[in-house]
C-alpha cells in the first residue's frame, strides 16, 4: 500500500503556505514545496518563498535546490522530492506537500516513472528546429501518421506538445497516447489526502494577488531581479520566465516602464491563478475549502480533521 502524504494546493495568494505549516505542526509533518520556481536559489521575493521565520517553525524541503540558470524539469523535481518524502516518512514524520504547480504535485503523487529514456535534449532540439523550418502543419501531419488520436487534439501552433509527442515516439516506440495510458495504469507513488484552497468570490483572490504584488515590489522585487541579471543570468532562461521576473527584467532592460511591468505582473498573476483553480477543481476526491473574505485557518483545521481521519491520518 502506498504511504500517506498530505497535499495543500491552490492558486497563488490563497494561503497555502500558512495552512501547510499549521497542518505540519498538528500532524508532526515536514513541508515539501511543490512550486516550479521556488526550486531556484536567489529567487525569493517574486516566488513568495517561505520566510526564515516560517522555515524555523517547520522543516522545509525542495526550496533552493537548483541554480537559476539550470533548465529544471518535472522529472528532476519528482526524483528529488520523492527522496525527501521517503526520508521524512523513514523518520516517522508526515510529508505535507504544499504548492501551486499542479503538474509537479500530480507527477510526484502518481506512479509516473520518469525514465531517462523519456528525455533526450538533443532529439528535442532537433525536432524543435524541424518544427521551425518545416512548420507546425508538417510536423502535425507527421504525428497524425503515427498517432491520429493525439494529433486530432493539437493545433499546428502547439509546438511544445507536438515536439514532445514525436520525441516520446522516437525514444520509446510508443505513441504518446499509449505512453499516457501506460502511465495512468501504474499504482500511485503516495496516497494523498488533498486540500485545495480557493475563494467563494474570486474577486477577493484577485485583490489579494494585487496586494501581494505591491508588497513584493516594496520588499525589493526589482532589486532581486537586477541582482540576477548582474550575475549574468539570461533574460531568456527558464527561471526568468517566471511571472514577476520576466516583467521586472523587461523594465530593467528598458523595454517597458516600471508601472507597465507592475500592471503586467498583476494581470498575468491573476490569469495564472485562474488556470490553477481550473487544474485543482478537477480532483473530486480532494477537500475543497473556499474562503469567505480572508483565509480562516482555525476553520480549515477544524473542517479538515474528519477528512484526514477518513483518509487514515490522525
Amino acid at each position: 500500500m502506498a504511504e500517506k502524504v498530505i497535499v495543500v494546493a491552490g492558486p497563488t495568494a490563497s494561503g497555502k503556505t500558512a495552512l501547510g505549516i499549521e497542518l505540519a505542526l498538528r500532524y508532526k509533518g515536514e513541508i515539501v514545496s511543490a512550486d516550479s520556481m521556488q526550486v531556484y536559489k536567489g529567487m525569493d521575493i517574486g516566488t513568495a518563498k517561505a520566510t526564515a521565520e516560517e522555515r524555523a517553525q517547520v522543516p522545509h524541503h525542495m526550496l533552493d535546490v537548483a541554480e537559476p540558470w539550470e533548465d529544471y524539469s518535472v522529472a528532476m523535481y519528482v526524483s528529488q522530492a520523492e527522496k525527501s518524502c521517503r526520508d521524512i516518512i523513514r523518520r516517522g514524520k508526515l510529508p505535507v506537500i504544499v504548492g501551486g504547480t499542479g503538474l509537479y504535485i500530480d507527477s510526484l503523487v502518481s506512479g509516473r516513472d520518469f525514465a531517462a529514456a523519456d528525455f533526450d535534449l538533443g532529439l528535442r532540439e532537433r525536432l524543435g528546429r524541424e518544427y521551425d523550418e518545416l512548420g507546425g502543419e508538417e510536423l502535425l501531419r507527421r504525428l497524425a501518421s503515427i498517432d491520429p488520436e493525439r494529433a486530432a487534439k493539437l493545433h499546428p501552433s502547439d509546438k511544445r506538445r507536438i515536439v514532445r509527442a514525436l520525441e516520446i515516439y522516437e525514444l520509446t516506440g510508443m505513441t504518446i497516447t499509449e505512453h499516457d495510458e501506460y502511465t495512468r495504469s501504474l499504482p500511485p507513488r503516495f496516497e494523498a489526502a488533498s486540500v485545495h484552497l480557493g475563494f467563494k468570490d474570486r474577486s477577493r483572490l484577485y485583490e489579494r494577488i494585487d496586494r501581494r504584488v505591491d508588497i513584493m515590489v516594496e520588499q525589493g522585487l526589482f532589486k532581486e531581479v537586477e541582482g540576477l541579471l548582474e550575475q549574468g543570468l539570461s533574460p531568456g532562461c527558464t527561471a526568468m520566465q517566471a511571472i514577476g521576473y520576466k516583467e521586472a527584467a523587461q523594465a530593467l532592460l528598458g523595454q517597458i516602464g516600471r508601472r507597465e511591468a507592475l500592471e503586467l505582473i498583476k494581470l498575468r498573476s491573476r490569469r495564472y491563478a485562474k488556470r490553477q483553480l481550473t487544474w485543482f477543481r478537477r480532483d473530486p476526491a480532494a477537500l475543497h475549502i473556499d474562503w469567505e473574505e480572508e483565509p480562516d485557518f482555525e476553520y480549515a483545521l477544524a473542517f479538515s480533521t474528519k477528512f484526514f481521519l477518513d483518509c487514515g491520518i490522525s
